[in-house]
């Protein structure tokens, strides 16, 4: 799946062209690799997003085309 489809179904962020956009503007790294929105996701994958000065690190636990809202946590895993 694509990262920024990922970053959409798992509700980390709403949209898919805000995730589309924070990809292109590099706020975004995968295993510490800057990463475009077309990237790959897999499973173990660990990625980083840069909202201003607040850091989002995650672990890729599933990856799935759809899941419920009250499931999408289940997604990925918060690291520090």
């Amino acid at each position: 799946m694509r990262l920024d489809k990922f970053l959409k179904v798992s509700r980390i962020i709403k949209r898919r062209t805000v995730a589309n956009d924070a990809c292109d503007t590099e706020h975004v790294s995968v295993n510490g690799r800057r990463a475009k929105a077309s990237y790959d996701v897999k499973e173990g994958d660990i990625v980083e997003i840069t909202f201003g000065q607040r850091v989002l690190k995650f672990r890729v636990l599933q990856v799935k085309e759809t899941v419920a809202k009250s499931d999408a946590s289940a997604l990925y895993e918060i690291i520090e």
